[in-house]
């Protein structure tokens, strides 16, 4: 059994997956990453492993079937003593919250997901006035990279997304240029809003706003022209991560009507 085996289990079971997008996309392209401990069973199966990519915080899983026997806190014990000091907790399930406390970390960051479910169409988007707003063309790669930088700079993951992970993310099954909107002014990209839809329901993927035009109510317009196209899909629901600290885009979030889901939590030492 792979690690990408090992994490569909759990998956199945927490309704959470266990790793994030940054892992899922090296351990199916076998990219340089770091398994940092890896148990296996007599069977050769994998019951157990920690994984990271780059300097990124350590991500840890374990068999449904082997939970409770002490695998997580032993791997747990020995990233710590190996100087690991920071560690996702996908979902912040009971378990890893108990685990994180005997270990003596606390939280550092809250990332959390917000849902919202369709009663109706959503509200028409308003345009501010010099602004166009069209779909993705090949052409606005290099631009719309540039844009995601600037508007995530201070962003450990999404701000570092270059021309290789653009063109991975593009490559995936369920990406579709239809649903990836860009807003333009004065002929320049000054915003994007990019969709996903996997498994029968929506997600605002990622919405990024170039500093330059921020504070005008872009970023709004673009959250809901995306959500309109997914409800012309027919999905039942759409569902988004941010940080729990960002009031201004937690304000448009639930101003659109979306609710709290779920959250990831960074645990620290």
């Amino acid at each position: 059994m792979s690690i990408l085996t090992l994490a569909e289990r759990a998956t199945e079971v927490d309704g959470v997956e266990p790793f994030n997008e940054a892992s899922l996309f090296a351990l199916r392209d076998r990219s340089p990453a770091r398994i940092l401990v890896q148990q296996t069973e007599a069977d050769g199966t994998i019951s157990a492993a920690a994984f990271a990519v780059g300097d990124a915080p350590v991500e840890i899983v374990v068999d449904p079937a082997h939970r409770r026997l002490g695998k997580g806190r032993r791997i747990l014990d020995e990233l710590l003593a190996d100087g690991e000091e920071r560690f996702w907790a996908h979902g912040d399930l009971p378990a890893a919250q108990a685990l994180a406390t005997s270990a003596g970390l606390t939280a550092e960051r809250i990332l959390l997901v917000l849902r919202l479910t369709f009663d109706g169409p959503p509200a028409p988007e308003r345009v501010p006035d010099g602004i166009t707003l069209r779909s993705f063309a090949p052409d606005d790669a290099n631009e719309l990279i540039a844009v995601n930088a600037r508007a995530f700079a201070d962003h450990p993951e999404q701000g570092a997304m270059d021309a290789a992970d653009f063109a991975r993310r593009t490559s995936s099954d369920w990406f579709d240029p239809a649903g990836l909107f860009v807003a333009e002014r004065d002929g320049r990209i000054v915003g994007f809003h990019w969709t996903k839809i996997e498994d029968g329901i929506g997600e605002v993927y990622v919405v990024g706003i170039d500093p330059d035009a921020q504070g005008g109510g872009l970023g709004t317009t673009l959250t809901a022209r995306g959500l309109r196209h997914m409800y012309e899909q027919g999905l039942p629901v759409v569902d988004l991560y941010v940080e729990g600290d960002n009031a201004p885009a937690l304000k448009v979030y639930r101003n659109l009507g979306f609710q709290d889901w779920k959250k990831d939590v960074l645990y620290t030492r």
